[in-house]
């Protein structure tokens, strides 16, 4: 069976994207890059890259497409200190939403997901639950040790 690459569709800032896509989550690489001319100054026409292993291209492919939020990648943190950095990094320049999702200044959405979150809104406790949906909801960044007070109902 072969793999399935996302292929993010860039109007000239493939190569930018990707070195900040790079740069802000962890085990991820520039594979290689692509560029329309034989000169390492001509721009790129695709950037190959991993995050956290998984493959991406980024193609400079014009003007005629650009992102809407049908399209996120999650990036689960594991304590606030990661959602922290993965959300200051992405809506630099960017701008922020709700229940903990974003888009980068290249328009592309993220859902900054604490690992914590699934167990909080579908933990034992229903009404704990309820509680921790609601604190989410009304979240732009999602604050952990705030969805974890509302689910004990403090």
């Amino acid at each position: 069976m072969g793999s399935i690459t996302p292929c993010l569709w860039f109007d000239g800032q493939a190569e930018e994207a990707a070195a900040l896509y790079t740069s802000v989550v962890r085990n991820s690489r520039i594979v290689s890059v692509s560029r329309v001319g034989p000169s390492e100054s001509d721009p790129a026409l695709t950037v190959s890259f991993e995050l956290d292993g998984q493959a991406f291209v980024a193609l400079n492919g014009g003007p005629q497409f650009s992102f809407t939020e049908a399209v996120s990648f999650q990036i689960a943190c594991a304590d606030q200190e990661e959602v922290d950095r993965h959300w200051d990094a992405l809506t630099d320049g960017g701008e922020e939403s709700r229940c903990g999702w974003l888009k980068d200044r290249y328009g592309l959405s993220w859902q900054i997901i604490p690992t914590v979150l699934q167990s909080l809104i579908g933990g034992p406790d229903a009404d704990g639950a309820q509680r921790a949906v609601a604190a989410m909801l009304s979240m732009g960044k999602l604050d952990i040790a705030a969805l974890e007070s509302a689910y004990r109902g403090d």
